[in-house]
């Protein structure tokens, strides 16, 4: 009678230990094939059905959706993948995660289970004690054990349910209907986080004879809604590219599972006539398959419009912030984070670019369209603002590479974040040498005398041509020398300090020639700035493209 006692602790025990095995299996993947699998994802999913194929690939290999949805998010934020396209991998990676009851369904039942987890414990814990100075050796050590323990918590809540199966009477149950087994899957999963840990639950009842195939289905079902609510309660607080990719995978879930619920009984008749299945295992996970692949031949015609209609959601959730495109990636994925930081610095060139420019030609531009007072009130704030907007993006950027550094990155990844940082650095060097000056510079402009108007004029016409010179210069392909534009500087402030002193004797001066030279000393230093700044960009992209 012992046996006929349903042993919750042992069952508890079992979700316990295949949860852990599954984490256990996903880390040890996600260490020894994660970035290939990310450069997978970032290369090979250019349209939506790429997306599909590759979701499904990739979340079958790594056993975890979350993995994989954490990867889209990041590639998401990083503008590496279009929105339409990440729907695309959520809706392979629904598909993807199907292959664990597969394996379940192949193995599970059919082979002595405890047996079969055993030599995975052993060698792999071996492996991973013993190995723990070589990561490759500690990282299949990991495998090996998650897998055992996967199996080996399956076979405990397989024969904590055995025990009982001939004491549960579901009439009660069924007499309310399809829908009490629907709620049912639907709040356990939500409760124990995994969809995969809830459809072994359904095989073993199953095995056990506690259910029928229909009531599987239904569960299976709810199932699949159920790991939803998860992912969208998780992504209250998250970004909005996270909250539009957790209502797309809900609406895939919960659209795809009304639709089947409604005709599941025909469904199962249909798919035991048609493939001729008479193990109720195997026509279950059959059955989760079709169900996934469903959806997505439902879904996959409605993608663009989706993806329309998903960026007009949570627009108030936009992450705050000046960067565009750092504060939509976690620092969790260091090559994609470092990519998002890569694209930013762009950014950031293209903010002090902007400034510089300003600084000369704003005033010019409004010089009579607004009273002297006027200008003198608001310019400087016009220009002050720029430039805080450029500090504040240093402080974001510097933040989030401090974020980046506490991670496992790799030698190559270290250096091209000290790299990137340095460009940074300069440019903000660049802006603050021409930030220092600029009210000289206006004073300048609203002289009279011939000398200063003069100089205005060939500091100004001289730093546009610079500026453009290292615009195409960013813009051009890979195979462009390193310029020499600081020596041509330093040619030009000796050529211009000599002219000024010289022509300075013979002219009537208002402007302090102290304060003209040191506006030209800072002019000069922003634009050798700028120049270093670019220079180490560029050279430093196309080092990384020739390995």
């Amino acid at each position: 009678m012992e046996n006929d006692i349903f042993d919750f602790w042992k069952f508890l025990a079992g979700i316990g230990i295949f949860l852990w095995g599954m984490h256990q299996l996903e880390n040890a993947i996600k260490e020894l094939g994660g970035k290939s699998f990310r450069d997978l994802l970032q290369k090979s999913t250019n349209t939506s059905l790429k997306g599909i194929l590759i979701g499904a690939l990739i979340t079958a290999v790594l056993q975890s959706s979350s993995l994989v949805t954490l990867m889209v998010l990041a590639f998401l934020g990083a503008g590496v993948i279009t929105l339409r396209n990440s729907i695309g991998v959520i809706l392979g990676a629904n598909l993807g995660t199907t292959i664990t009851a597969w394996i379940v369904a192949t193995l599970g039942f059919k082979l002595s289970v405890a047996g079969f987890a055993m030599p995975f414990l052993g060698l792999g814990s071996l492996l991973f004690i013993f190995g723990s100075g070589r990561p490759i050796l500690k990282n299949i050590g990991a495998f090996g054990m998650g897998f055992g323990f996967l199996f080996l918590g399956l076979d405990f809540m397989k024969t904590a349910i055995e025990a009982v199966a001939d004491q549960v009477d579901l009439s009660t149950f069924q007499a309310y209907g399809l829908w009490v087994f629907l709620l049912l899957g639907i709040v356990v999963t939500a409760l124990i986080q995994s969809s995969s840990a809830m459809v072994v639950i359904i095989l073993s009842s199953i095995n056990a004879g506690v259910i029928g195939l229909v009531e599987g289905a239904v569960l299976i079902i709810g199932a699949n809604i159920g790991t939803t609510i998860t992912v969208a309660i998780g992504s209250l607080g998250g970004s909005a590219d996270k909250k539009r990719l957790a209502l797309a995978h809900l609406l895939f879930n919960v659209i795809t599972g009304v639709l089947v619920f409604v005709f599941i009984r025909q469904l199962v008749d249909i798919t035991m006539s048609v493939f001729k299945i008479t193990d109720p295992l195997m026509e279950l996970v059959l059955l989760n398959t079709l169900i996934n692949l469903l959806g997505i031949l439902l879904f996959f015609p409605f993608i663009p419009r989706l993806e329309k209609w998903l960026q007009n959601r949570f627009i108030s959730s936009e992450p705050a912030g000046v960067s565009r495109f750092i504060k939509n990636v976690s620092p969790e994925v260091p090559e994609i984070a470092i990519s998002a930081l890569e694209k930013d610095i762009q950014f950031a060139f293209d903010r002090t670019i902007s400034f510089l420019g300003s600084v000369w030609k704003e005033s010019e531009e409004k010089k009579n369209q607004v009273s002297i007072w006027r200008k003198i009130l608001q310019q400087p704030v016009n220009l002050m603002e720029q430039y805080r907007q450029i500090k504040l993006l240093e402080d974001e950027l510097t933040n989030y590479h401090i974020d980046l550094q506490e991670g496992n990155l790799s030698l190559q990844d270290a250096e091209k974040l000290t790299s990137l940082m340095l460009t940074l650095r300069t440019l903000v060097y660049a802006a603050k040498d021409l930030k220092d000056v600029m009210h000289n510079i206006k004073e300048m402009e609203e002289m009279e005398d011939p000398l200063t108007r003069k100089y205005h004029q060939l500091i100004k016409q001289y730093t546009f041509e610079q500026i453009q010179q290292i615009k195409r210069f960013l813009e051009a392909g890979q195979e462009v020398n390193e310029p020499d534009w600081i020596g041509k500087n330093a040619q030009k402030y000796n050529d211009w300090i000599a002219d000024i002193y010289h022509e300075y004797k013979s002219h009537n001066q208002e402007f302090p020639i102290s304060t003209m030279t040191n506006v030209l000393k800072q002019v000069i230093s922003s634009l050798d700035n700028l120049s270093s700044a670019a220079i180490h960009y560029k050279m430093d992209r196309m080092k990384v493209i020739d390995k």
